[in-house]
């Protein structure tokens, strides 16, 4: 006797979804791995395209800009995306991670509280803005603030005490827009782009 398919897990209550103007943001669901790794794949390489060689590039996109691998983080219960449309074409994207904290981190002896080598004190429970990114076409006309604003507002509701994200140390652009939201530079890590060590600082905003 065969048995009936089993039907896949539904993506989560589209969290925050709005529009205004022309421009949505949406919470993506599982549908959404393609796209969202054409879109990552082409805001990668817009950003550091012209500062990394096309082997360190090309390596690192190959691993982690694959529709398999977004398909998996969508299936991920601690991460969440979002989706920003400009009059429905896919134009930014961020992800969050629930809980995540910097690499190789210890508890620090205090409840609530982690610290590592490279990095003085996080306070928990707290999120990871993993990634944020807008076309290159797009940044300029709010993307990039209505993206932040919905993962400020993601991150309170969950009732985080800290937003916190790495970004590398000569993305000036990023490091200035980050500041311009209050958060600011608590440590560092170590983030390889192919077989090239690059430091990235750790920024956080107390919510």
């Amino acid at each position: 006797m065969k048995q009936a398919p089993q039907s896949l897990p539904q993506p989560p209550p589209k969290e925050g979804a709005f529009e205004i103007g022309g421009l949505s943001i949406r919470q993506a669901g599982f549908t959404d791995a393609a796209m969202l790794a054409a879109l990552g794949r082409r805001t990668f390489e817009e950003a550091f395209a012209d500062q990394n060689t096309p082997e360190n590039l090309a390596a690192y996109i190959s691993e982690a800009y694959t529709t398999e691998q977004f398909a998996k983080e969508l299936r991920d219960e601690n991460s969440v995306f979002y989706v920003a449309r400009l009059n429905q074409t896919p134009v930014g994207y961020a992800k969050l991670r629930k809980n995540g904290i910097p690499e190789n981190s210890l508890p620090a002896g205090e409840a609530g509280i982690f610290e590592n080598t490279q990095t003085p004190r996080l306070a928990m429970p707290c999120m990871e803005l993993q990634r944020i990114y807008v076309l290159r076409e797009n940044i300029g006309t709010g993307t990039g603030k209505r993206l932040m604003e919905q993962c400020l507002q993601t991150a309170r509701q969950h009732g985080c005490a800290t937003l916190w994200l790495g970004v590398w140390e000569r993305n000036e652009k990023a490091i200035a827009f980050y500041g311009k939201w209050g958060f600011t530079v608590f440590g560092s890590h170590i983030f390889h782009v192919g077989n090239d060590p690059q430091t990235d600082l750790l920024m956080r905003l107390e919510l």
